[in-house]
């Protein structure tokens, strides 16, 4: 009993020494501290009302309530809202609305959608391949080399870019949506996500323990096979021919019949990151769907650069592959992103200082979701606001659009993919440059979802 006692004497004096050493929170800090609240009538009613509501609804700012206009100067022909539902293919969803567009102005076409699900079941393919690779790549590093960490933490996902889509849709072509349609779990795609990562990480301490390369090879192949029977359980297997208006196709003839672009080489990804320097050329390693890819390739511009592009697109008539930090200052309702949308700064008292480089700098924003900008209202000579096609359903903000101020613009656009031919001749040449090779856990270059 007595050793006992000093024992708790002794922890008891080092928990206190802890709590009042260097950088700690001291009694006299603690006393400082709560003598900076003073409980004013102010913070009492904005107690009571945190109590009520939800701090965005507090936040709504009531001078900005009304609807903004909803003419724009400039829009792109498009026909029907998609919805990507309970799953984070926006990538996807946005780059097939891409070449929607285009095949509906080049074919005169009604309603019509590209199968989403047909791509995503390669895309994952894909995707399973590359991890496999990158593992028998790396397996004579330690395990818990940075890259071999990187690799099992992220073995497969459901987010991507325009890259994604470029080589999928290269390598696979595409098919109607009524040839491949969704099903339950493309809508909704947490719980295979879940059971596909387990089953490649296990898979990984396999390849790892090989020593042959040959016999590594036919491991991978192997594993893939249980892949692909996973995969036609879920989403049904790929054709590989067709029927479509009485005419049969293979993906890649429809492809080439329905759009034609060489997406590697037709189209260019334009980023605005003012944490990084401009006119430069930046490549994200093993940011990519497919093995035999490209890796993710952009040209860092000022904003102002990006939307001469933008606007030379809109007003020709072709949509864009356009992403942001979508959740900041959205009124989902109205389907409208502004910046005077909520004033937490009122209702908390609080300044928020930080720039878009500042909040780059420090994980505060970044590119969250992709959507298709289809349009630009211009007053003056100059955008005053945008207009992007969501993939949230027809419901969802402005008639499943959502309507953008040139000031939000500004600050949370991050990339827009546009078609070669709108790069002015001042900026061809930085896009043959040697690229800076960033490393694939680098936090800006997560995919959208």
């Amino acid at each position: 009993m007595k050793r006992l006692t000093i024992a708790l004497a002794a922890l008891l004096c080092c928990t206190a020494t802890f709590a009042q050493g260097e950088g700690g929170i001291s009694a006299d800090m603690l006393s400082q501290i709560r003598k900076g609240y003073t409980a004013s009538p102010a913070d009492k009613a904005v107690r009571n009302a945190l109590n009520a509501a939800a701090l965005n609804t507090l936040a709504v700012n009531a001078e900005n309530a009304a609807m903004i206009d909803t003419e724009f100067s400039d829009r792109v022909k498009t026909v029907g809202i998609t919805d990507q539902k309970q799953s984070g293919r926006c990538w996807l969803f946005t780059g097939l609305n891409v070449l929607r567009a285009s095949a509906i102005e080049k074919h005169n076409l009604g309603r019509f959608q590209f199968s989403q699900c047909y791509s995503f079941f390669y895309d994952q393919l894909e995707k399973a391949n590359l991890f496999l690779q990158a593992i028998i790549d790396t397996r004579d590093l330690p395990i818990d080399d940075r890259k071999v960490d990187w690799l099992l933490s992220n073995p497969i996902s459901d987010g991507g870019t325009f890259t994604g889509v470029a080589n999928l849709v290269m390598k696979y072509g595409v098919v109607p949506a009524d040839v491949m349609p969704e099903s339950l779990i493309a809508n909704s795609t947490s719980q295979m996500a879940a059971q596909l990562k387990t089953i490649l990480r296990q898979d990984a301490l396999k390849l790892r323990d090989i020593c042959c390369d040959d016999d590594v090879q036919a491991a991978k192949v192997g594993m893939l096979s249980e892949i692909y029977r996973i995969l036609c359980l879920a989403y049904g297997e790929p054709p590989v021919e067709f029927e479509w208006k009485g005419k049969t196709y293979t993906p890649q003839e429809f492809y080439a019949e329905m759009v034609g672009f060489d997406l590697n080489h037709d189209y260019v990804m334009l980023m605005n990151d003012p944490s990084r320097e401009y006119y430069k050329t930046y490549e994200i390693e093993y940011d990519r769907h497919l093995y035999d890819g490209d890796n993710w390739l952009y040209l860092n511009l000022p904003v102002e650069r990006i939307k001469e592009m933008a606007i030379a697109s809109i007003k020709d008539g072709n949509a864009m592959y356009f992403s942001c930090d979508v959740g900041k200052f959205l009124d989902r309702k109205k389907g409208v992103a502004d910046l005077d949308n909520f004033d937490y700064e009122s209702l908390l008292g609080v300044q928020y200082t930080m720039d878009k480089k500042q909040r780059i700098l420090t994980h505060a924003s970044g590119s969250s979701h992709a959507m298709t900008l289809i349009a630009v209202d211009i007053k003056d000579d100059k955008p005053v606001k945008w207009m992007v096609e969501n993939s949230w359903g027809e419901s969802a903000g402005y008639k499943g659009n959502i309507i953008m101020t040139d000031e939000w613009f500004d600050e949370y656009m991050f990339r827009l993919v546009v078609e070669r031919k709108y790069v002015p001749e001042d900026l061809v040449g930085y896009l043959d440059q040697e690229p800076v090779k960033l490393p694939a856990w680098d936090p800006m270059f997560l995919g959208e979802q």
